[in-house]
């Protein structure tokens, strides 16, 4: 990053900080929704559909990247947002299935979405990994299902899906889950937010090694 782009981005959380003010995020936590903010300028994030934590969220992304973990993400926007440079750093991988020529017959066949075909695609990639959804919700719902059908065992799942059909109540739906999650309240989210989060977290667990 050049001088000037750092000096940018410096002041653009500066004034996050002073627009949101007061808040009850941890300091982790905090440095996490910031990026967000600053991906998407919606602030919203921290406040009427804010960003949630599971309480192990962080600690169980952090053991998951120190075990060179995989990052499955539910398209190909989230795949490309998040930094390679890091990646390649920490010794991770990023895997995305949704452009797989062969996913579009086997989305037909079974009258299944090619984001729920991808996830499933992705199981034993997902094992002790982060999943990133930040576009389909029938993406997350298929995680969820995988969870509890003992399929797949994330070490997190950022589900933030955006939408008005399904997007909320996927979130919702979650948070019920036994495993450690990011998502958030309501129908906004996208790939820029799903991607900062990533970026958020492999930058602090690059600077607390």
């Amino acid at each position: 990053m050049s001088n000037r782009a750092f000096e940018i981005e410096k002041k653009s959380l500066k004034i996050i900080d002073t627009e949101i003010g007061q808040h009850n995020y941890n300091e982790l936590e905090w440095a996490i929704v910031r990026r967000v903010i600053h991906a998407t300028a919606d602030f919203d994030f921290a406040r009427s559909e804010r960003i949630i934590f599971h309480r192990n969220a962080i600690k169980s992304a952090f053991n998951a990247i120190k075990n060179k973990c995989n990052i499955v993400t539910d398209v190909d926007m989230v795949r490309s947002a998040i930094n390679k440079k890091l990646v390649t750093d920490l010794g991770l991988k990023a895997i995305c299935y949704i452009s797989d020529n062969a996913l579009a017959n086997e989305s037909r066949k079974f009258n299944r979405t090619r984001s729920e075909m991808a996830m499933r695609r992705a199981a034993n990639e997902m094992n002790g990994g982060i999943v990133a959804i930040g576009n389909a919700p029938t993406a997350l719902y298929e995680t969820i299902n995988m969870i509890r059908e003992a399929v797949a065992k994330p070490a997190l799942v950022i589900g933030i899906p955006v939408g008005f059909v399904s997007a909320p109540e996927s979130k919702d739906e979650l948070t019920k889950t036994n495993i450690p999650f990011i998502t958030n309240v309501g129908r906004k989210g996208g790939s820029p937010a799903a991607s900062s989060i990533v970026n958020a977290i492999m930058l602090l667990c690059q600077s607390n090694n």
